[in-house]
């Protein structure tokens, strides 16, 4: 599936390198150095193309932009992976209530989530996947599980036996309980009937009436949700990659399962070395979800004639690990900031900004303090405009610290 364009602040070089970066691991709970090789591997969960993309997607793929750009600062190539849903419940359930085809829905929505994250200056990954054209993918991996006798049957559908995964919650740290009420917030089915456990999830769904279905060595029917980024991200990255991202909503069941695929189908692990987790947004104090219809959609943002980097920087002010709401005052306050930043940048010569970016180095690979980031952009943008300064080179490297660390184009 075609990506998005790439921004031209990939290709820019900042005098030295950045430091290592920290992130938290969500299974140790602990933030720890990321320690890539040569090429840090870095797969992350895309969205149901059912709607389009609200913020609390977009603040998702940021924080993983960010950590993108602090990867190559330091001097790594990064391969980048991500998926996209175009085959699910929710898509089939919109397509049906819009009464159009679910192939033409997912497309449009697809591409508006392309234009978005281009407006947004998030770094292209490098392969964009979708369901549809990994089926083959997805059912060899199923057939692999199936060798290992981890699975089942029931009506025709294929279960992953929760038992024949000695290492399940390693991911999630959760206990039994806290795991069966999130599975059915989720997705999951724990009280369908002739299940062997209540936590057993569906690998392969068999063809219902009026469905879309594949004919396959399992039989015709379509992939169950988390053993796509299992097929897709073994295929493209490897056993071990260095990073699996997402939002903290996908913590379990989505990754819990995924990473019990991956140790089942390879005979080793872990699936990912690291797993780290993106707080939600909310609005007027819950969190945005299409459920509660409380969205505020990047493209309706952008239809008004909001400027996408003000977007960009509203989300940069709130860190990672911390849930947030967005409203109208986030929104001016990040405009305001990025004028007083357009203002410096603009400036004939200013005071040195080479400490800055040692800083805001220091600060994004410390787990991504984008609040202490931006507050050193503030400092050095509040002294060239009260004070001035005599480095003419000094503006050009605040701008280009912005842009090719931060994603921000001033």
């Amino acid at each position: 599936m075609r990506s998005w364009s790439a921004s031209d602040s990939a290709s820019v070089r900042l005098p030295g390198n950045g430091a290592p970066l920290h992130l938290h691991d969500t299974v140790s709970g602990t933030v720890r150095a990321t320690n890539p090789g040569t090429t840090a591997r870095m797969y992350v969960c895309g969205i149901t193309p059912y709607d389009a993309a609200h913020l609390g997607h977009a603040f998702t793929y940021l924080v993983f932009d960010l950590v993108n750009r602090v990867w190559r600062d330091a001097g790594h190539d990064v391969d980048y992976v991500q998926n996209i849903t175009d085959i699910d419940d929710p898509l089939l359930e919109r397509a049906r209530d819009n009464g159009e085809d679910w192939r033409e829905l997912a497309e449009r929505e697809i591409e508006v989530f392309r234009a978005d994250m281009a407006a947004l200056r998030v770094l292209p990954p490098r392969a964009f996947v979708g369901v549809v054209e990994s089926i083959d993918l997805i059912v060899d991996l199923i057939e692999r599980i199936r060798e290992t006798g981890a699975t089942y049957e029931l009506d025709g559908d294929i279960y992953f036996a929760a038992e024949s995964a000695p290492r399940f919650g390693e991911v999630s740290g959760l206990g039994r309980e806290e795991m069966l009420e999130l599975f059915a917030e989720r997705g999951g089915d724990p009280t369908r009937p002739g299940k062997k456990d209540a936590l057993d999830w569906l690998l392969w769904r068999a063809e219902r009436p009026g469905e879309p279905a594949w004919d396959t060595p399992l039989g015709r029917g379509r992939p169950g949700w988390h053993v796509e980024c299992s097929a897709i991200s073994l295929r493209e990255l490897g056993l071990g990659f260095d990073l699996n991202g997402g939002g903290t909503d996908l913590v379990f069941p989505h990754h819990e399962m995924g990473a019990a695929e991956a140790r089942c189908a390879s005979g080793s692990g872990p699936h990912a070395r690291m797993y780290t987790h993106v707080s939600m947004v909310g609005l007027d104090g819950e969190k945005m979800s299409k459920s509660r219809g409380n969205l505020v959609f990047v493209s309706e943002l952008r239809s008004r004639g909001v400027d996408p980097m003000a977007v960009r920087t509203a989300m940069l002010a709130h860190h990672y690990r911390e849930s947030w709401d967005f409203s109208d005052a986030e929104l001016a306050a990040a405009q305001q900031r990025l004028q007083r930043w357009r203002a410096a940048a603009d400036l004939a010569a200013g005071p040195d900004s080479m400490p800055t970016l040692r800083r805001v180095r220091e600060a994004l690979a410390r787990d991504l303090d984008t609040v202490s980031a931006l507050a050193e952009l503030d400092s050095w943008a509040r002294l060239a405009l009260a004070e001035g300064g005599d480095d003419v080179s000094a503006p050009a490297l605040f701008s280009d610290t912005l842009d090719t660390l931060l994603g921000v184009r001033l």
